[in-house]
């Protein structure tokens, strides 16, 4: 019985053996599951990632600008392409690599750890920036947060000096709730190396990228410090196209007008010449409204320049008609004293009504010349001043856009 009890047994332990053979092994996990497992097993994301909370976690910012999207003037906004970096560190994601295969560096969600709480205070609107849902971690805590950004900026455009204008747009990176204690800010490249780093911008646009200047600071709010990080963004535009399709014309059409003030003030012509002038105006006026910048603050210097000459040249055309009309001779006159001759009586009678008659219309031809003459010395010196203001406007127009552009070109 005792063998056969044992014989039994043995039985059941080769069969156990041959199943367990048969049913495959479980997998082991990999070292990169079981790291990520580890680290955020316990990770609470909404709690500052420090053993000690007194001390502060630096945010170290870098900021490369790719380029320059549109420039609003009406709605006083800038949309730029930006690369944005932020480097800090976790000190719960922090781990022994040879534990783990020698793996130094991971990737992990960026909805499952902690992330600083840095915005720009000129945002406006996120524009069109692809989603970059992961951030890289090493073993020693080290968060590096990359991603391209589309960004719409509040920014305060001066379109006085257009084409040749120039702007300075900043960017304000700021803890929207933490104080300086809490998150501090840094550089993480040089001022130096920021302010001259131009290798990824397009520069084959409308605008030209000068510089990028950037500091810090701390503002004092609520009897609490923070920290701030301000990049100036400083561009300039690039004329040629404007020079070519605004002010080259504007130019040729003001000396055109220029040369009609020569023509006879008492002509048809210099009327007409006037119109086709004031025409011209008119329809460059309407073709430059799309060419201008539009802003509700302050016009640019082409447009201003435009509307006040424009007035000039319908003032000049208003004095022109007066000497044109002034001039007219007066058929309705003559007309009249054709009637006279009916029943013309004869004898002494006729002869000195005759006289009488020739002594008033001497007279009054007389008092008529006089009023044309003063007439005609009034829209003379009103068209000789209209010519020396038309002159002293180009002239300061010209002078302008050479400082302008010279103060562009030593930029």
């Amino acid at each position: 019985l005792f063998l056969s009890l044992m014989s039994l047994i043995w039985l059941m332990l080769l069969f156990s053996a041959h199943l367990s053979e048969c049913v495959p092994e479980k997998p082991k996990r990999s070292a990169l599951n079981q790291l990520t497992r580890t680290l955020l097993r316990k990770y609470d994301c909404g709690v500052r990632p420090v053993h000690n909370w007194t001390s502060a976690t630096t945010v170290s910012i870098d900021l490369i600008l790719q380029s320059v999207l549109d420039v609003d003037g009406k709605t006083q906004s800038i949309t730029i392409s930006i690369w944005y970096r932020q480097i800090w560190t976790d000190e719960f994601l922090v781990w022994d690599p040879e534990e783990f295969d020698g793996i130094n560096e991971i990737s992990l969600s960026s909805d499952a750890i902690w992330i600083p709480d840095v915005i720009v205070s000129e945002f406006v609107d996120g524009g069109k920036s692809p989603p970059i849902p992961y951030v890289y971690v090493n073993s020693s805590g080290s968060v590096k947060n990359y991603r391209p950004m589309q960004v719409v900026l509040a920014c305060s455009l001066e379109m006085y000096a257009f084409p040749f204008d120039k702007q300075n747009c900043s960017l304000t990176f700021r803890s929207w709730l933490h104080s300086v204690k809490e998150i501090d800010l840094a550089l993480w490249r040089s001022a130096e190396a920021i302010a001259d780093d131009k290798r990824e911008f397009m520069n084959d646009g409308e605008w030209e990228l000068l510089s990028i200047p950037s500091h810090y600071w701390q503002i004092h709010q609520d009897n609490t410090d923070y920290a701030h990080i301000q990049f100036n963004v400083l561009i300039r535009r690039r004329p040629l196209l404007y020079v070519v399709g605004l002010l080259i014309p504007s130019i040729f059409l003001m000396l055109v007008d220029v040369i009609s003030f020569y023509l006879p003030p008492d002509s048809g012509i210099r009327i007409a010449f006037k119109i086709s002038i004031l025409l011209g105006y008119t329809v460059f006026r309407v073709n430059m409204t799309d060419e201008l910048p539009a802003t509700a603050v302050r016009t640019s210097l082409i447009g201003f320049c435009c509307r006040h000459l424009y007035c000039v040249c319908a003032q000049s055309i208003l004095s022109c008609c007066l000497f044109y009309y002034e001039l007219e001779p007066s058929l309705e006159g003559d007309l009249l004293s054709l009637s006279e001759f009916q029943d013309v009586p004869s004898g002494p009678e006729w002869l000195l009504q005759e006289l009488v008659s020739l002594r008033l219309a001497l007279s009054q031809e007389a008092s008529e010349a006089s009023a044309q003459a003063d007439w005609l010395a009034l829209c003379s010196r009103l068209d000789c001043f209209l010519f020396r203001l038309y002159l002293f406007v180009l002239a300061l127009y010209a002078g302008t856009l050479l400082l302008l552009w010279a103060s562009w070109s030593f930029a």
